[in-house]
């Protein structure tokens, strides 16, 4: 490991990263995966320490990921669950997190189907001058940086297995396609691979992928000239080295945004006869869970050759790994 020292307190969006915070998790990330390789998947890094893994709403891979992170790294757990939690009986998200705060908690994950609640922990917890750290474990339809940076130490980890870096990914095209409007994973990826220099393509139907986001192309106040639009599948495919599908999130939609899904999968499913249009060794990628036949054909889903899902999941670990342990403490 470097020896670049962590500043960060909370981990509440990526908007505001810098290629260095990048590249430091990128590098830990890579120690902390081939920790996992090992006969012994535990290290003493945050021995005595307490992480809170607060899930307001329903969640496999991400809370199961935390956990076991958690656990490799030798701290304590603590996993809080809604529906049998004293929020049933009117207790406030943020009288839940000044108990776990009493608690001797250390950390908070936090992932809440409402945009801005981690962020509103943290402002209190701040405020008590606890110094508790809390990662964004996804809000709303706002961000999901673990999940964009598993998927960033993903790509880049096939492009360089033992030194896994941001510049790796300068000048590659990356097409990212479905539901745009409801995604938190999408926001996230777009700061984090236009951080890297790669040209990303978003590509939805217009009800899913409004105008607003061309917000994202001025980062700053800047214009990113990183950053394109496309109301069809196919220029967003012309030749692209990654493409990652989005699930169709039904639960958030509260109008009717697509005629069906067998229409959605006809214009925009990922098939192999659309990879022909992408470059030849292109790879896939979707945060899961996966409606298999809509957003990809199921047989791609489950081909080596292309699909990168697995992997992702495997990341995943690693990642959120490196992320508590520079939360706690750690040096990168």
């Amino acid at each position: 490991m470097t020896t670049t020292t962590w500043h960060r307190s909370h981990i509440l969006s990526l908007a505001d990263f810098t290629p260095a915070e990048y590249n430091t998790i990128l590098q830990t990330a890579a120690s902390f995966r081939e920790v996992l390789s090992r006969r012994t998947k535990k290290v003493p890094a945050l021995q005595g320490q307490v992480v809170a893994n607060l899930f307001f709403e329903s969640s496999t891979r991400t809370r199961s990921s935390f956990e076991l992170a958690a656990k490799r790294l030798s701290a304590d757990t603590l996993n809080f669950t809604p529906g049998t939690s004293s929020l049933t009986k009117g207790e406030t998200i943020l009288d839940t997190a000044k108990t776990y705060l009493a608690m001797g908690a250390d950390m908070m994950v936090i992932r809440h189907r409402e945009a801005g609640v981690p962020q509103a922990i943290a402002l209190e917890l701040d405020r008590l001058r606890s110094r508790v750290g809390v990662l964004n474990a996804g809000d709303g339809q706002h961000e999901h940086p673990s999940q964009a940076l598993l998927d960033l130490f993903t790509i880049c980890s096939l492009l360089d297995t033992d030194r896994p870096r941001l510049e790796l990914l300068a000048g590659k095209k990356i097409a990212i396609v479905g539901d745009i409007l409801h995604s938190r994973v999408a926001r996230s990826n777009i700061w984090s691979l236009t951080a890297s220099g790669a040209e990303v393509h978003l590509a939805a139907p217009p009800t899913l992928l409004p105008k607003l986001f061309a917000e994202y192309s001025h980062s700053s106040g800047q214009p990113n000239q990183k950053l394109f639009i496309h109301w069809q599948l196919e220029p967003a495919l012309v030749n692209a080295d990654f493409v990652m599908t989005l699930r169709l999130q039904k639960e958030r939609m509260t109008q009717h945004l697509l005629p069906s899904l067998r229409e959605y999968h006809r214009l925009f499913g990922i098939t192999r006869d659309r990879l022909r249009l992408c470059q030849p060794e292109v790879k896939l990628l979707h945060p899961g869970p996966v409606n298999r036949g809509v957003e990809i054909s199921s047989d791609l889903m489950d081909d080596p050759q292309f699909s990168l899902i697995s992997q992702q999941v495997t990341s995943g670990v690693a990642v959120r790994m490196a992320l508590l342990y520079l939360m706690g403490g750690g040096k990168a």
